[in-house]
């Protein structure tokens, strides 16, 4: 079961959060400016729309990162 408590953590990472989450992953170079929670998906995993700097153009851009929970754990991982 996930409480509300633990809801409201997985619903409010901030963007600092999903950069050590997604370079926990193997993404090293990667790191997030903005990061917004839009939604649940049918498997369980809570979905961001983070937004990035492109290190070519320095342009602002967007990408999802699904962060998944693992209950019997108690650990959160995060992937594209």
């Amino acid at each position: 079961m996930i409480t509300a408590d633990k809801l409201k953590l997985l619903t409010n990472f901030p963007a600092f959060m999903l950069t050590t989450m997604i370079q926990q992953a193997g993404f090293k170079q990667d790191s997030f400016t903005n990061a917004k929670f839009i939604g649940i998906t049918n498997g369980g995993e809570f979905c961001y729309d983070a937004t990035f700097v492109d290190q070519i153009e320095g342009n602002e851009c967007n990408t999802k990162v699904f962060v998944k929970y693992d209950p019997t754990a108690d650990k959160v991982s995060a992937d594209y």
